[in-house]
């Protein structure tokens, strides 16, 4: 086995309240595409950049254009958990993982079997009417043809995804960070660590065993005890309970 794989299989046995920190590298192994990346939606050719369409200013002034590029290139109901889902799952059914903290809005998490999943940027499977809350799952909105209406009072169908200029739920932010400073172990995989205000949460962490997987490096590889430049599929599939 690997070096930094056994180091890795180490930490896990010597510590009792980990806390894995995940991005979008962690959805990609499910045939999820990110944002960034050279073949990710921000280098895709559209009629307005990707990085405007997810704004609360288009959705409000464009919700048609909005809605069909959020339909075609934002859910992948096929999706399934990968290794890393799932290693994760069972890392937290024995005892050992306290919480998983995600970027992500696909569910896999939860799909794998985690039970405590913060989820900074929302979730596609919620969607509500924005004028009764009536509560719509993610096949309503897919379904639905231009911009989805509540069937009870006609109000827009909006998603549980937190858009560019929309504020992260405090609640779910002040769990994390509650979860992170309590952590013996934080395992930040799959995120190049860019995205603020969720990337700062890191800095929370006060123990002596961070761990960072990731194909490519990041800003906080320098501060790391442990970094594995690598598919976080791969090197999940090898931790051992």
């Amino acid at each position: 086995m690997d070096e930094k794989i056994a180091r890795l299989n180490e930490m896990i046995r010597e510590s009792k309240r980990i806390v894995f920190f995940g991005g979008a590298g962690v959805s990609t192994e499910s045939g999820i595409p990110d944002f960034r990346s050279t073949d990710g939606l921000y280098n895709q050719t559209y009629q307005y950049p990707p990085e405007m369409i997810v704004s609360h200013t288009f959705y409000e002034d464009c919700p048609e254009e909005f809605f069909d590029f959020y339909k075609n290139r934002m859910l992948f109901l096929d999706a399934k958990p990968n290794a890393a889902h799932l290693k994760l799952a069972e890392l937290e059914r024995a005892g050992k993982l306290t919480a998983v903290i995600t970027q992500n809005i696909d569910g896999l998490h939860q799909a794998a079997g985690s039970k405590t999943v913060m989820e900074l940027h929302g979730s596609v499977l919620r969607n509500y009417c924005e004028d009764c809350n009536k509560f719509f799952d993610v096949n309503y909105v897919k379904n639905s043809k231009g911009v989805p209406v509540c069937d009870k009072c006609g109000g827009r169908v909006k998603p549980d995804v937190v858009l560019y200029e929309e504020n992260l739920n405090m609640d779910i932010m002040e769990a994390s960070v509650n979860y992170i400073s309590q952590a013996d172990m934080l395992i930040i995989g799959g995120t190049s660590l860019v995205v603020y205000p969720a990337a700062g949460l890191i800095r929370y962490y006060r123990g002596n065993k961070l761990v960072l997987v990731n194909k490519s490096e990041t800003s906080a590889d320098r501060g790391a005890n442990l970094v594995i430049h690598d598919s976080i599929g791969k090197v999940f599939s090898q931790i051992v309970l």
